[in-house]
């Protein structure tokens, strides 16, 4: 319903382009539906975009220094992809002013990060949205740890204001220390809190834990473990108690995600030239080639990325760098 005092209804989920006699014959099929009557039909927006291959991660057109690209000029749709590449465009061209280096965020770091990589590496060929389908590292990109994992970026970007910044750094502190107490707390059956730890916990303690072992069972949750003696009171700030549940349900699998992190990260982050002469890159093939100069990725990372680019290439890519690096060197 669009209001409490009307009849206008909004029919979620099947707000469409096509035309006005289409949309009205499509709504009639609904039941209940047969009579209604469309008082503002569906729309769409037809508009025209860039290439987004054509700007860097940070969103300056590699055409023309000094001009950044956000919204739907990159070929992206909805409020959300335009607002974050706003954000992104706005502070490199601040870093630009200030004769900084630019800054732009990994694909583990944050859904900007995948949503840009995306589109500066492939491109995109209809209107694109963010999914979470699309991150890889999707156990790492949480609601709940956005905060932990940007703040202190966006500190040192100047985007943090003081408030911000303390009321911050004061959740971390709680957080941390009482991660640190529960690792440290053991319940031993063998000590005479094994009863009581059992009726709580709702099944037998059969070997010593610590609170954050007993807090992975998914029958128990924070409140319930603070209720074992000697281990309250414990925190009250609702957050922080929503971390220490998450870290704890899903510490296997983060483990396994940050160690993938860890290995794509030994080339994701390895610079390339932006003038390299891929021709000078012993062993690529004529395809591999043309798709490196056609793309001009900035990172090993983002070369990999590339369609047609294999596994071997981005050695032989690796190999080569490490050689101009040592050249540089001893230039030096």
């Amino acid at each position: 319903p669009e209001g409490l005092e009307t009849t206008e209804v909004y029919p979620n989920g099947i707000s469409t382009s096509l035309p006005f006699d289409v949309q009205l014959a499509m709504v009639r099929t609904i039941p209940g539906f047969e009579e209604a009557k469309i008082t503002r039909p569906g729309y769409a927006i037809e508009y025209d975009y860039f290439d987004p291959r054509g700007v860097y991660p940070w969103l300056e057109s590699r055409q023309i220094g000094n001009l950044f690209f956000a919204g739907q000029i990159n070929g992206t749709t909805g409020y959300e992809e335009a607002a974050s590449q706003g954000l992104l465009a706005g502070v490199n061209a601040a870093l630009r002013v200030k004769e900084y280096d630019p800054w732009y965020p990994r694909r583990d770091e944050a859904y900007l990060g995948v949503m840009i990589d995306d589109l500066v590496t492939r491109g995109t060929n209809e209107p694109y949205r963010m999914f979470t389908s699309r991150a890889e590292f999707r156990l790492m990109l949480r609601e709940d740890n956005a905060d932990l994992r940007l703040t202190e970026k966006a500190r040192s970007l100047g985007l943090i204001d003081d408030n911000h910044w303390g009321e911050f750094s004061e959740r971390k502190r709680r957080l941390e220390e009482e991660h640190e107490r529960l690792e440290s707390f053991r319940v031993n059956p063998l000590l005479g809190l094994g009863e009581e730890a059992s009726k709580i916990l709702g099944q037998p303690l059969r070997k010593a834990q610590t609170l954050m072992e007993l807090l992975k069972r998914p029958e128990v949750d924070y409140k319930t473990l603070m209720q074992i003696p000697g281990a309250g009171p414990g925190v009250d700030d609702k957050k922080v108690i929503s971390q220490l549940e998450n870290i704890a349900r899903y510490s296997g699998y983060i483990e396994r995600q940050s160690l993938e992190v860890e290995k794509s990260l030994a080339n994701e982050n390895a610079r390339i030239p932006i003038e390299i002469d891929y021709g000078r890159v012993f062993g690529l093939s004529a395809e591999v080639e043309q798709k490196l100069t056609e793309h001009r990725p900035v990172t090993l990372g983002q070369a990999k990325r590339i369609a047609g680019v294999t596994p071997a290439a981005i050695s032989l890519l690796a190999v080569h760098l490490r050689r101009l690096r040592s050249e540089t060197k001893v230039r030096a």
